[in-house]
């Protein structure tokens, strides 16, 4: 085998170092995305070597996409946090073909129409992926994190072999996002663990787990001794032109062609009945893959009908993970023991001889609550049979009750007490729930502490459950306003084991933060019963301040969009208790904010019902809705007479015939924003 003279100059290098990159990465390709190389090993590494050579000799010529630069990042300390440009969203879950039809159904009724064409993918189980490529070369990949932020991991994802470092699409956009999932193969889970076996260490326990700690792992060279994959699955937002694709079939199609990995079982289908079919086969298949699915993505099509349907809070409506049927296992309840949450209620909870459901070891699982248990007759010591429910929360099914034959077993009873304060407990028949009524019981109070400082309610860093727990039994917290009581017991503070002054002081920071987030995020962080997210910032842009919520009757929260009798209720009776509104008075006291951000009651949309059909240019649907409720005004699900008028895009059927005949009047993109402006909006 001969190889190439080196080159004596800059301009021969910097030809030969293209050549070699383009030809070591179409190997690659050919190698780990389509399995089928061209080259024997020894030839490739000759190439590899070549490179090497060459690009120690003429350092300023070395790239960030290089082959030789997929393990040459450098340990880090900590990963930095990323901001998603947009959201990465959560999917809805169906599990069998009932709920697949009841999804369809009401994409259909939202569409206006019964016919859309779907995209079927098997749903890996991995890591969730952001990658942004500039000018085609691959900049930044972050994990999904909580959806909004998530960390960067890019040097980590360099050392995937079948990921690209450089597009190979023409008509790429200047700045797009690829949005895929990291996985782990059987095959290669079994080599780490045989490896791991050979060394006397402890085993990893499932590849989606491994895939996740190696993506984390602070050096790049132990992530890429662990021969990591990926699928991409998505194209994310783009800028400087325009998207390569116009539907999520042509984006697979694209995503290809750009030397992305694809799942090569993705199908597109134009009907329901073939969704299902597609569903219902992933069942038996599922272990002739060499990488583990949980289930099927089913996607709307037509990107234009995706932005039409938009989403419902981080669910986007145009998709749906069927999910496939749980494994299951059997083995010995040791015992029944009992919790108490946040909110008081007592739930039950098995401990099991550790067993593996589904490539999981699982010791505890959910029993739901008493009735369950009675009308299952699970009782300690019966061998029984758990599953993951959707794969993801272990639950005891029920008892083999052939192996009791003999055996005299308790029947479970709740306990009169509450096992953490001892106050007799209560029963509410309504939801057949036993609860504490102690509202200072530590348990519910830790928990409590655990709602109030998580990410989507005031998001104080550092304050997770075991810090709660160690505040609330050492008695440094009483209530939520002892939060921003703590900095004056610093000293203190520092006495208790393991909590350090660097830690301390941070957590001291983020608590003085929490102090300035908005009305809605503390809505959320009071843990008021039905209040969640979307209600909490209905609430908090209708009403403006918690003083004008405080003083708002029953008439008027109902008059707050999506807030029924049942929220308004629970909305109504926690600001009328005495001792809740004693809280709300010391937060006050104490500098938490009590009013939000944007446009408060009575904005230039006041009083005004307006409905939405169809997809608009300048919107997605969704924002269309935001923005009207951000001004004051109400969205209308359907047209009544009450409507005041109908926004309608292309695509709107039903909508705009109701309108008609009601004599609604019916605006188009152009004309809505003409109403905003005629209203004082100032876009």
């Amino acid at each position: 085998m001969t190889t190439a003279r080196a080159p004596r100059d800059r301009k021969q290098a910097r030809e030969r170092l293209a050549e070699l990159r383009t030809r070591i990465r179409g190997h690659d390709y050919r190698y780990y995305v389509l399995d089928q190389p061209e080259i024997s090993d020894a030839q490739y590494d000759a190439q590899m070597r070549e490179l090497r050579d060459l690009e120690a000799a003429f350092p300023d010529l070395v790239t960030t996409d290089s082959p030789t630069q997929r393990v040459a990042g450098q340990p880090s300390e900590r990963f930095e946090v990323v901001q998603h440009r947009q959201p990465m969203l959560s999917l809805g879950n169906v599990f069998d073909g009932d709920e697949l039809r009841a999804w369809h159904q009401r994409v259909a009724r939202l569409l206006e129409r019964e016919q859309f064409a779907l995209v079927c993918e098997p749903k890996i189980d991995g890591l969730a992926i952001a990658l942004v490529y500039e000018q085609g070369h691959f900049v930044q990949g972050a994990t999904r994190g909580d959806g909004l932020r998530g960390e960067d991991i890019t040097a980590n994802l360099r050392t995937i072999r079948s990921l690209p470092l450089q597009l190979t699409a023409g008509d790429a956009p200047e700045r797009l996002e690829v949005r895929g999932e990291v996985y782990l193969a059987k095959q290669e889970f079994a080599r780490l663990n045989e490896q791991r076996a050979r060394d006397g260490e402890q085993l990893y326990m499932n590849p989606r787990n491994t895939a996740a700690g190696s993506l984390r792992q602070l050096d790049p060279a132990v992530t890429a001794s662990r021969r990591l994959d990926v699928f991409a699955y998505q194209l994310g937002w783009s800028a400087d032109g325009p998207p390569p694709a116009a539907s999520q079939w042509e984006a697979l199609a694209w995503l290809g062609r750009a030397s992305f990995p694809t799942n090569p079982h993705a199908r597109r289908v134009e009907t329901l009945a073939e969704a299902t079919a597609f569903c219902a086969g992933w069942v038996e298949r599922r272990d002739s893959l060499d990488y583990e699915i949980d289930g099927v993505v089913v996607k709307v099509d037509e990107f234009a009908l995706q932005r039409q349907l938009g989403t419902a809070g981080r669910e986007p409506r145009w998709a749906t993970a069927y999910k496939l049927p749980a494994e299951q296992a059997v083995t010995r309840l040791r015992a029944i023991d009992v919790s108490v949450g946040r909110t008081g209620v007592l739930t039950p909870f098995a401990v099991l001889e550790p067993v593996v459901v589904g490539g999981v070891t699982v010791s505890v699982a959910t029993l739901h609550n008493e009735e369950q248990i009675r009308l299952k007759d699970i009782r300690a010591g019966d061998d029984v049979i758990v599953q993951r429910a959707g794969e993801v929360i272990p639950q005891v099914i029920g008892p083999v009750l052939s192996r009791r034959a003999g055996r005299r077993l308790r029947r479970f009873r709740m306990p009169a007490q509450c096992p953490v304060c001892g106050t007799a407990v209560r029963n509410d028949p309504d939801e057949a729930a036993t609860y504490c009524p102690n509202r200072r019981c530590a348990a519910q109070l830790a928990r409590g502490v655990e709602h109030f400082a998580s990410r989507a309610a005031l998001d104080i860093e550092g304050l997770g459950e075991k810090m709660a727990l160690l505040l609330v039994e050492g008695g440094y917290l009483a209530s939520l306003a002892d939060l921003y009581r703590l900095p004056g017991r610093r000293a203190e503070l520092l006495a208790i084991r393991g909590v350090g002054e660097k830690k301390l002081d941070a957590l001291f920071a983020h608590v003085e933060a929490s102090k300035r987030q908005p009305l809605r995020r503390l809505l959320v962080a009071l843990g008021i019963r039905h209040v969640g997210e979307e209600t909490a910032a209905a609430l908090a842009v209708h009403f403006g301040t918690m003083d004008a919520l405080r003083r708002a009757t029953l008439e008027d929260l109902q008059a707050v969009a999506d807030v029924g009798p049942v929220v308004a209720e629970a909305v109504h009776g926690y600001l009328d208790d005495p001792e809740y509104g004693a809280l709300l008075d010391e937060l006050e006291q104490l500098g938490v904010r009590m009013d939000d951000v944007g446009v408060a009651r009575g904005g230039p949309l006041a009083g005004e019902t307006i409905a939405v059909t169809g997809a608009l240019e300048r919107w997605s649907r969704n924002e269309v809705e935001s923005l009207i409720k951000q001004l004051g005004g109400r969205v209308g699900a359907s047209v009544t007479k009450h409507t005041t008028c109908l926004v309608a895009g292309t695509g709107g059927g039903q909508k705009a015939a109701q309108a008609r005949a009601l004599g609604i009047a019916i605006l188009d993109e152009k004309a809505f924003i003409e109403h905003l402006r005629a209203r004082g909006w100032d876009e």
